[in-house]
């Protein structure tokens, strides 16, 4: 338009051509728009015949060969003839003035001009932003207040090219008026349509709007218009499912399609339609019930563990001869390291059930087990449905593993929740929060791991049958090392069987003097450090590494261990316990030192409440028979007793540390010293009974471990031994003992001389007889 500042990028040569000749003369240029803005032709007979002549102001060079122009409009032109065609056009025009109209006209054209321009400005949403518009209305002549106004409001080019072709001011102030009223009407119906849509959907629902749009520019160009619900219903169809099921999921996929996209319901049902079409309901994986095929893949891939492998061989053939396949529920308790993951893994291989591990270590909120309720944002599933979604059929083997290690808060008892998961009477009909519906775990698989029973809640280890997983045997862990351990790192690190030999007696010194566990973790990690260090050597230049002791030494330093870790004289004051912990069995020294003081008792070495009441009632039934002993009857009166457990960072507790403090009071007390290599284990009662303890294999096989050869025991753990390996029997002389004389009689070096009392002055003398049963020796305390 003439009297409007323009700018414009050209990168045609014709156009640059056109440019430079330009600058060259008079700066002036006409500048045409093309009939079709399209075409990449600008021929003669794509042009308009008229245009506007322009002054060129300035000129940028731009990156790439382009060039910005920026120029001003002067006046209206008329082609008259095109005289040159390249380089670039060149043309004959007319120059066509612009005249004013008379006063009383030009001011009226102008106010209706003007109250047109401010109605488009205000109602139109692609209208100029108020600074301009005042602008512009500031412009004191009227031919160059219509041009800026027919600039901003005309934005095609058959207005602007009809406009510029009128002769005189009115026609285009009348052509500007048109233009503006017609635009108006656009607006207006525009402002009608939107206001439908609005009702239709919702106010200021920006977001949806939006979307409709959209959607109704795809149905006009043709494409793909499928919705998320569209998508949902075409994944029910193909899904078999219990029709309250299918009715439940159809109705919340209709629920969902008359949503609008704003809805904070929307993600919460999202997620409820996406569970219930992946949750398996009638999908099940077909069960190999072959015995022998499963005998076969428990004992590939783990040796040992024969009652695990018998539980799960017994419920194969009960399968096998009824013909159905109950859920059934197993723990397996033991220390870390020992199988119990792998085992549940090898399981679901040998049944041909899909497999699903959950940890429930550190879990302390009751939604994590049974989901969040719908009303809350983020809601979910719990754990038990996204395992069931995992495994995508309805008998999964599902492993709980950790399951003693449940937490419980303020925010509800993780433990509780799971009682319904493991009643088997109950399971058929689990309700998430989330669901809001049964859902029927009966025929999965429940395996859960456990290293302390103990810490189980009651009502939930009554739910499970009870597989202990006790500790590996040194000869065992041997062979599962030469089975499966040694392969597997050798595969991991790369390297092949004739790269590294490792030989057998080379493995037993491993397990021997490099690890004291109950498990192989410790074990494979050795042997992956020596795979590493054989690594490094081959990589450097060696054909073959044969493992011998010395290069065990080099590659793992000192031994960490030696087989015999207890005093190998007799001491006085000091006993060696046998104690069960989460990781297995191990030995525990007792030490006891009395000093002159005034009675008072200190226990050391982070005991709990029920190891201090253990020596507290050690204490009292020596006190009860001091006499008996030979120690003065009141020796607390004088004496400080000091009673230490070393590793004291190491929290210890249990009351099967009894008799261990009772002996190690009476040879403090007495100046008798213990026998080197024993070790005892059981609970004392005031009046010198020894109860029963638990744990007895993994106790004895640390006393094996720690090179004790005598081990007091009470009377009553004698039935357990038939649960103890042969070979760990062999090597030990077990003492079974009822009360504290026999514990004394067989752990002490001599026994206590009895201490006569003084005879009263006024009655006869009188002694305390203990009978002689044969040629035994009386024990020192008959109780």
């Amino acid at each position: 338009m003439p009297y409007v500042l323009l700018s414009f990028d050209i990168g045609k040569a014709s156009n640059v051509a056109a440019i430079d000749a330009a600058v060259d003369s008079d700066k002036r240029i006409i500048i045409v728009c093309q009939r079709d803005p399209r075409s990449s032709e600008s021929g003669r007979s794509n042009l308009f015949g008229y245009g506007c002549i322009c002054r060129i102001n300035k000129i940028i060079k731009l990156p790439e060969g382009n060039t910005r122009i920026f120029v001003e409009g002067e006046s209206r032109a008329r082609i008259d003839d095109y005289i040159q065609d390249t380089p670039y056009l060149k043309a004959t025009f007319t120059e066509l003035g612009d005249y004013p109209c008379p006063y009383e006209e030009a001011s009226t054209l102008r106010q209706m001009i003007s109250r047109r321009f401010r109605d488009f400005s205000f109602g139109n949403g692609k209208a100029p932003i108020k600074n301009v518009v005042d602008s512009i209305e500031a412009i004191p002549d009227d031919i160059r207040y219509t041009y800026s106004v027919a600039n901003v409001v005309m934005q095609s080019y058959d207005d602007r090219e009809n406009f510029i072709e009128q002769e005189d001011q009115s026609a285009r102030c009348l052509n500007l008026l048109t233009v503006m009223a017609r635009e108006a009407e656009f607006a207006k119906l525009s402002h009608k349509i939107e206001d439908d849509v609005r009702r239709q959907i919702e106010k200021n629902q920006k977001e949806y709007f939006l979307r409709e749009q959209i959607r109704a520019i795809r149905k006009e160009l043709g494409e793909n218009e499928q919705t998320e619900a569209d998508e949902f219903r075409e994944k029910l169809a193909s899904k078999q499912l219990p029709d309250e099921i299918r009715d439940r999921i159809s109705r919340e996929i209709e629920r969902f399609s008359t949503l609008p996209a704003g809805s904070h319901e929307m993600p919460s049902m999202r997620t409820f339609i996406e569970c219930m079409l992946d949750l398996p309901f009638t999908e099940t994986s077909n069960d190999n019930l072959d015995v022998k095929n499963a005998r076969m893949i428990l004992d590939r891939d783990h040796y040992g563990l024969e009652k695990v492998k018998e539980r799960v061989l017994e419920h194969l053939a009960v399968a096998q001869l009824t013909g159905k396949v109950n859920g059934q529920i197993i723990c397996f308790v033991g220390p870390p390291g020992v199988g119990k993951t792998s085992i549940s893994s090898s399981i679901a291989e040998a049944l041909g059930r899909k497999f699903v591990r959950m940890s429930l270590g550190g879990i302390k909120d009751e939604a994590e087990i049974r989901g969040h309720r719908r009303t809350y944002i983020g809601a979910m599933p719990g754990r038990i449905i996204a395992a069931m979604r995992t495994a995508g059929t309805i008998n999964p083997v599902l492993l709980f593993d950790e399951i003693d290690k449940l937490a419980k808060d303020y925010q509800g008892d993780p433990s509780a929740a799971m009682l319904e998961v493991l009643d088997s009477a109950q399971n058929f009909a689990f309700r998430d929060h989330f669901l809001e519906m049964p859902y029927d775990l009966s025929k999965v698989m429940f395996i859960t791991t456990a290293n302390s029973l103990y810490d189980i809640p009651g009502p939930l280890r009554d739910r499970m049958e009870i597989i202990e997983v006790p500790s590996y045997l040194a000869t065992e862990k041997v062979e599962i090392a030469i089975r499966h351990l040694i392969p597997k790192q050798l595969e991991k690190h790369g390297l092949k069987r004739s790269m590294l030999s490792i030989p057998k007696p080379i493995v037993e010194d491993m397990v021997a003097k490099y690890t004291q566990e109950a498990g192989v973790r410790s074990l494979e990690r050795c042997i992956a450090a020596v795979c590493r260090k054989a690594a490094c050597e081959i990589a450097e230049g060696a054909s073959r590494i044969k493992l011998t002791k010395a290069k065990l030494a080099e590659y793992l330093g000192v031994p960490k261990y030696t087989e015999d870790t207890i005093e190998k004289e007799p001491a006085v004051g000091v006993v060696n316990g046998l104690a069960w912990t989460a990781v297995g069995g191990t030995t525990m020294e007792i030490e006891v030192e009395v000093l002159p003081g005034s009675g008072q008792l200190q226990l050391t070495g982070k005991l709990g409440d029920v190891m201090q009441e253990s020596a507290r009632a050690a204490i009292t039934c020596i006190r009860a028979h001091a006499e008996e002993l030979g120690i003065p009857a009141d020796f607390m009166k004088s004496t400080d007793i000091h009673i230490h457990v070393p590793e004291g960072a190491v929290p210890k507790d249990g009351p099967s540390a009894g008799i261990a403090m009772l002996t190690a009071l009476a040879s403090a007390l007495t100046g008798i010293p213990v026998r080197a290599r024993i070790a005892m284990t059981g609970e004392i009662t005031l009046r010198g009974r020894v109860l029963p303890i638990g744990g007895l294999r993994e106790k004895l096989l640390a006393a094996v471990r720690a090179g004790v050869t005598d081990v007091l025991l009470p009377e009553a753990n004698r039935k357990d031994l038939e649960d103890v390996p042969e070979v760990i029997l062999e090597k030990l002389r077990i003492v079974h003992v009822r009360t504290a004389g026999e514990v004394l009689k067989n752990a002490l070096v001599r026994q206590p001389e009895k201490r006569r009392p003084l005879p009263p002055p006024s009655k006869k003398d009188t002694a305390i007889v203990i009978p002689k049963v044969g040629n035994a020796q009386p024990p020192a305390v008959q109780i």
